[in-house]
């Protein structure tokens, strides 16, 4: 038989979010977000920072103090406010068909509780639209990226508290309105499964104002999931043309030892960590495996008379998920040797190498995440993120031979290849960081991903300037060819 392989219309591309590379934090209107407030500080081991200590009250107010002499990377970003021109010009280079970014909710309603919107921030992302549209890239918009208006967690809980549902669709009505003639791929969330791994990050719950995060982390998602299949009815009746998907990190779990009790263990990990979120979003209703945990641990769920009717009616058209290592759990935690990884830590697998940050670096477990969720969901899936971090060494000649991203990309695209031959349904691919950003978890500039090397350190100092890295001409390569280089050794 012929090998499957990338369709024709796949949507290669590369993806990124408002507040890791816009920048632009005071200008345009734009107001507060949380992400505005996590300072870097030198010689800290950025790997071991607990974000959780930085969502307080205390903290943000001290952050608005633009006097107290500390560094916040993510107010500058990479200034992709001032250069997105240019940025697309390169991607457009590269032959993207896609590009996935965000839209940062300060900048259309700067305290989140305006009746209208900012119009300054509604122009921006109209320019960076039709700048993309120009070179015919999709747009892949992903509404909510980890940063809601400060001012509603500080006068709400995030979405622990249900009002921010209804600021959430007021702001998703204004984005289709505005942007649906031209949009026609949205993303409701990101990595949804983080509102109960860290719940302050991903639904905006400031520490000091709940009593217990973890039921606050399962209050928040249900919220959340209602705030998804409103969008999408939202969607349905005002862009009716355009595809609108859920996102989920994409976890792979191995059992330490083929003891009946770590190969449970996995599958419960599994439950949590993927099903869970894709069952409801997809599939419309809680499974029963999450109905019996939350009895077990005690956490009632504030849940709308007609909350679970609007689930079940609005679902997601795609699951969009990242993907960038896996992990080895057991049903005894002891005896394993922690690693990190993506949103949470792991069990460290001998068989496999890890990147400098320590996330395990496995191609396989791509194509056994996406095999394992096709198969539970029947719907297209999107890999919306996927790529690796490395402090890239700038050569006297301004060279960056990053022949280790190509390599790390090159496996992981050829498993993709192998799960569409399994018979999985994939839309397309955006790399994690096409042009080098601001770290999500880390707060660093060093943690680079990029084909696109930007002159800038720790602490925001450089020339900005954008230099291609040896992996912008293999993945220009990877598109023209459809991914037939790949096998090529190109």
């Amino acid at each position: 038989m012929k090998k499957k392989t990338f369709q024709k219309d796949f949507l290669w591309g590369g993806a990124i979010a408002a507040c890791q590379a816009e920048g632009g934090f005071d200008q345009g209107g734009r107001g507060w977000s949380p992400m505005d407030m996590i300072e870097y500080e030198s010689g800290k081991d950025a790997q071991k920072i607990n974000l959780l200590d930085f969502y307080t009250t205390e903290k943000m107010n001290e952050g608005k103090d633009l006097s107290n002499g500390k560094f916040y990377p993510k107010r500058i970003g990479i200034d992709f406010y001032h250069n997105y021109k240019e940025d697309i010009k390169l991607f457009a280079e590269m032959g993207f068909k896609v590009f996935r970014t965000s839209i940062s909710w300060s900048r259309i309603f700067p305290l989140g509780t305006e009746e209208e919107p900012n119009e300054e921030g509604l122009q921006f992302y109209d320019d960076v639209i039709n700048e993309l549209l120009k070179y015919d890239i999709q747009p892949l918009i992903t509404i909510c990226h980890g940063e809601i208006p400060l001012g509603l967690m500080e006068q709400y809980r995030g979405f622990y508290d249900r009002e921010v549902i209804d600021h959430y669709i007021k702001y998703v009505k204004v984005l289709f309105e505005r942007f649906g003639d031209r949009v026609k791929y949205w993303i409701t969330f990101n990595e949804q499964n983080g509102m109960t791994t860290v719940t302050p990050l991903a639904a905006g719950v400031l520490k000091d104002k709940v009593d217990n995060m973890f039921e606050a982390g399962y209050q928040a998602a249900h919220n959340v999931f209602v705030a998804n299949s409103l969008a999408i009815k939202a969607g349905k009746e005002m862009i009716p043309d355009a595809k609108i998907g859920c996102m989920i990190a994409g976890f792979t779990v191995y059992p330490a030892t083929c003891n009946p009790n770590d190969i449970m263990k996995a599958l419960t990990d599994t439950q949590l960590e993927n099903y869970f979120y894709g069952d409801v979003m997809v599939r419309g209703y809680y499974p029963s495996f999450i109905k019996r945990y939350l009895e077990k641990n005690n956490i009632m769920l504030n849940i709308g008379e007609n909350d679970l009717e609007l689930i079940r009616q609005y679902t997601s058209d795609f699951l969009a998920l990242s993907y960038y290592c896996s992990s080895v759990t057991s049903a005894n935690a002891e005896s394993l040797e922690l690693t990190s990884g993506n949103l949470m830590s792991g069990g460290k697998n001998p068989y496999l190498q890890t990147s400098d940050w320590g996330w395990q670096i496995d191609p396989v477990g791509l194509r056994y995440v996406l095999n394992s969720l096709y198969d539970r969901y029947q719907i297209p899936l999107f890999i919306v993120e996927n790529g690796l971090g490395y402090n890239d060494e700038l050569t006297a000649d301004e060279k960056i031979h990053d022949n280790y991203r190509i390599d790390y990309m090159t496996k992981h695209l050829l498993e993709v290849e192998n799960a569409i031959d399994d018979g999985v349904e994939i839309m397309g691919y955006t790399s994690w960081g096409p042009i080098d950003i601001i770290s999500m978890g880390t707060n660093e500039m060093t943690k680079r991903y990029g084909f696109i090397y930007v002159d800038q350190d720790n602490f925001g100092k450089g020339s900005k300037r954008r230099l291609k890295k040896d992996s912008f001409d293999w993945y220009k390569e990877v598109i023209k060819t459809n991914g037939k280089s790949l096998n090529s050794g190109k």
